[in-house]
């Protein structure tokens, strides 16, 4: 069974590492902090380390094996109140020891299990994108395999403008994030453009995601754009013929690298029509305008904004669809 090691230095309040490491026998997990001179560990239940930090897990007895500190689990050596007192202050609870130990270590795992949570991570990554982007023609996902060999084709160039850029690989062989300027040049002048170097265990799959999707729509690998979203937009019929008031603003959201293109000027109704791409329908009901369309991910803030700010509250924008996709082959 693994056995988890946290080493601690109490100096600097840093924690520095915490390691897998091949154990035949139990206990699951030993969670072990060096604090001065002093080792210390904590006997844990298989992979509830990272349960408790991510919030999965709340019950500090479903983690814990024994509510102990030892200087060795496996020799069942419990550690002296008196070295405890010394390397974390004498008003220190255990439980308050055994906390700061399960909330604050760095996570580094054995060679397999690294390897088992690389690629959860991983399949996460690439499901999450192929979830969300289309082939801007037929509107139709692509497969995950698809996905994957443009993801691939991206981390081979981040490689090599990473390996021009500096001479030499890293010496740690690991790819790190770099950006490629619009003529091509590492370091030359232009717009920057996200590239993509691979999934790291890190960062959350969703983050990574959002990063591997902004690289695929700027290098276009293949052909590909957000999937759009489906809304559904309501406004009071008196205020659909009045000026604009609000100027015409271009945001983008936080995972859309284009932001939004400038806005007809007008009415209000023009306004709202000029962020949907295609309307699905409108209509009139009572003494509201209604409109269902298509928009880009990036609009969705700003037509939000502007329906809110120009009709005082009285207009909504609903999510009918959050990523409008046709299933089967591209």
């Amino acid at each position: 069974m693994p056995i988890n090691q946290v080493y601690f230095d109490l100096d600097t309040w840093i924690w520095n590492k915490l390691i897998l490491i091949p154990k035949a026998l139990e206990p699951d997990q030993v969670n072990q902090c060096v604090a001065g001179k002093k080792r210390y560990e904590i006997a844990c239940y298989k992979n509830k380390v990272l349960e408790w930090r991510s919030g999965v897990e709340t019950d500090l007895d479903n983690v814990l094996q024994i509510p102990s500190v030892f200087l060795s689990v496996s020799k069942g050596q419990t550690a002296p109140t008196q070295d405890l007192a010394k390397s974390f202050g004498a008003k220190t609870p255990v439980n308050d020891i055994i906390l700061e130990i399960l909330n604050k270590g760095e996570l580094q795992v054995g060679e397999k299990e690294r390897h088992a949570q690389l690629e959860r991570v991983h399949n996460e990554v690439i499901d999450i994108v192929a979830g969300k982007l289309v082939d801007p023609k037929s509107k139709r996902v692509y497969t995950t395999g698809m996905i994957q060999k443009a993801l691939d084709q991206l981390s081979t160039q981040g490689a090599h403008h990473q390996h021009d850029a500096n001479g030499t690989p890293s010496a740690s062989g690991t790819a790190t994030p770099t950006t490629v300027q619009e003529n091509g040049d590492a370091k030359g002048k232009g717009k920057e453009l996200p590239t993509w170097t691979g999934v790291v265990t890190t960062k959350s799959a969703k983050s990574q995601a959002l990063d591997a999707m902004k690289a695929l729509i700027s290098h276009q690998p293949i052909p590909i754009a957000r999937a759009r979203m489906r809304l559904r937009i309501t406004c009071p019929n008196g205020i659909l013929k009045q000026a604009a008031k609000a100027a015409p603003k271009k945001e983008a959201a936080q995972d859309d690298e284009d932001g939004l293109e400038e806005k007809v000027k007008g009415t209000v109704k023009d306004r709202i029509l000029g962020y949907i791409e295609q309307v699905e329908s409108q209509d009139v009901l009572g003494e509201e305008w209604e409109v269902v369309g298509f928009v880009e991910p990036g609009a969705f803030k700003g037509l939000g904004e502007f329906v809110g700010g120009e009709t005082r509250g009285r207009g909504r924008v609903e999510v009918l669809d959050m990523a409008v996709i046709h299933e089967g082959d591209s």
